[in-house]
């Protein structure tokens, strides 16, 4: 799944510069993750790096962008010409 931001956001600005997909971005009020390049950081990390640096945790899976992880892993491949590492 692509995730996302909730209104939660505190616009701390400590997710944007870790996305390594450039999918975060500052919307009209707080940050929002753009889904077609949110790859979890699947073939990047092994966890979402937006996650692990965000100090309210308002950054859940977005319901709306289901994806398997061979889904993201392909993803990432179509965004980068590289194939992910399992």
């Amino acid at each position: 799944m692509a995730l996302m931001i909730t209104d939660e956001c505190i616009n701390c600005d400590v997710c944007e510069p870790e996305c390594p997909n450039d999918a975060i971005h500052m919307g009209p009020d707080i940050y929002i993750i753009n889904p077609d390049l949110c790859t979890e950081c699947v073939g990047h990390y092994d966890v979402p790096q937006c996650r692990q640096v965000c100090p309210v945790d308002c950054i859940p899976l977005h319901p709306e962008h289901i994806e398997t992880k061979d889904q993201l892993k392909a993803k990432y491949q179509k965004l980068t010409g590289k194939v992910a590492a399992d």
